[in-house]
């Protein structure tokens, strides 16, 4: 048999959410460096963002190309923007899809689990289907343990600790930190198990010695078939890859990041769709400047037109004192969290903006708001022992009114605590490096995210060859 008919060709259908196309993009190039002839399946506005880098792939001599799916005359999809939630309607795409993947039968298709109508799309033409979620092993060990013993539904208030049952690792959540869907008994939780069963496994943006009791527990207890093929962030090596991850961003901070001693500036971000109450950059604000620590804080585009969303004369403060810098747009987080003067990451806790704090060894403040960010707060603080929690106790939908305010005393106790040193500090800073290393080793050859990236286009191969 001749090498073309064992190329493994491999479609990905990202969805449009930015925390979720840019790890599966990142993923397609990772897959195409391991010689998986690589398709990427978007929309015309959403291949604009990442064309650069693809461009620069083929032009390594990487097997990857992409697909802008044909919509209808006039039609726009509403997930074009790298800014669609996860209640965002992707039907559009359904069609214009099927005639190409009919035209175009890959080994397997990678697709997200926001294209909710996707699975009985590739089951009725017949692809194998492996199946993306945007998080780690950790997310499914608890969400199976929620769903089979319901022990949140054994305490006495939204607010009283319960530890979920029979995982390798104690997790301790409350009712509030839940999601909605999990505390109203939609289904949701059992047609996501469905789906996953029925598909020919997951690729998880992970890696073994990031969470090892829940990747053993995954595989062996659940029977799950996954393979941990992450950080996939750590496919962009050089400044250009970093800086346009995403979107384009302004590099000035950079400069003054390179003035700045080792350890001793926090950033600041809370992903591409903060969710927050009223008032609450108000206190993070004044939280900053009592605290007297530098700072990079990325308060992206959403408040960039809202008066009186930051204290009078705070930005005019900080930038005569050179105490911190702000962000209105799209931050190079990769160069930014990669620079030693860098010593803390206050973080929302999504599973990107994480893995991307490990990968640079960064201890990080944990802010979870909604999705699975306050399972990944526990495993950050409470498993790998790299972070403080800020106190936030609420779970908050991106379409529910935000009520619940952190107040500026408990954010600056937690800023103190992670930058002011201390043998918790540099324990904590020791673990978070030698995490950072083993990230990279997981990536390189022989390692551990390498070789399950290998295992699965070796198993495509013997089964393209029946």
């Amino acid at each position: 048999m001749d090498s073309k008919t064992r190329t493994v060709e491999m479609f990905f259908f990202p969805f449009g959410g930015g925390g979720h196309q840019i790890p599966m993009v990142d993923m397609a190039r990772l897959f195409a460096s391991h010689g998986a002839k690589s398709t990427i399946i978007v929309t015309p506005t959403n291949a604009l963002h990442f064309q650069n880098s693809i461009l620069r792939d083929q032009n390594s001599g990487h097997p990857i190309s992409i697909h802008a799916l044909q919509l209808p005359d006039g039609v726009v999809s509403s997930e074009s923007a790298m800014s669609a939630t996860p209640f965002t309607d992707t039907t559009v795409l359904q069609e214009p899809l099927k005639l190409f993947l009919i035209e175009h039968k890959p080994d397997c298709i990678v697709f997200d689990m926001f294209h909710r109508w996707a699975a009985e799309l590739f089951d009725e033409i017949g692809i194998r289907r492996i199946i993306f979620n945007g998080s780690g092993c950790l997310l499914g060990c608890v969400a199976e343990s929620l769903r089979k013993y319901e022990p949140h539904e054994k305490v006495g208030s939204d607010y009283e600790p319960f530890v979920v049952p029979g995982l390798p690792d104690r997790i301790e959540l409350t009712r509030s930190q839940l999601p909605d869907f999990v505390k109203d008994k939609s289904g949701r939780l059992d047609k996501m198990a469905k789906d996953e069963e029925k598909s020919f496994g997951s690729v998880v943006n992970s890696f073994y010695d990031l969470e090892p009791a829940f990747a053993d527990f995954s595989r062996k207890e659940m029977g799950k078939k996954a393979w941990l093929v992450g950080p996939a962030s750590l496919c962009n090596t050089n400044v250009t890859d970093k800086a346009e991850r995403g979107k384009k961003a302004d590099q000035s901070c950079l400069g003054w990041l390179d003035e700045k001693e080792p350890n001793s500036v926090l950033y600041i971000s809370f992903g591409s769709k903060p969710s927050f109450a009223p008032g609450q950059f108000v206190e993070i604000a004044h939280a900053l400047e009592a605290s007297n620590h530098s700072f990079i804080w990325v308060v992206g585009k959403a408040f960039k037109d809202e008066e009186n969303f930051l204290p009078g004369g705070f930005e005019e403060r900080i930038k005569e004192s050179k105490k911190g810098v702000i962000i209105k747009g799209w931050a190079p987080q990769l160069l930014i969290l990669e620079r030693g003067a860098v010593g803390g990451f206050l973080t929302h806790c999504g599973w990107n903006s994480m893995l991307e704090g490990v990968c640079c060894g960064v201890p990080m403040i944990t802010w979870p708001l909604s999705a699975e960010q306050f399972c990944n707060e526990k495993l950050v603080t409470d498993v790998l022992g790299i972070g403080v929690q800020v106190g936030s106790i609420e779970w908050m939908s991106i379409k529910s009114e935000k009520k619940a305010l952190v107040v500026r005393e408990k954010v600056e106790v937690a800023v103190k605590r992670l930058m002011g040193g201390g043998d918790e500090v540099v324990e904590m800073r020791k673990r978070a490096r030698e995490l950072a290393e083993k990230a990279k080793k997981a990536v390189q050859v022989g390692g551990s995210s390498y070789m399950d990236a290998d295992a699965l286009i070796e198993e495509l191969k013997s089964l393209k060859e029946k």
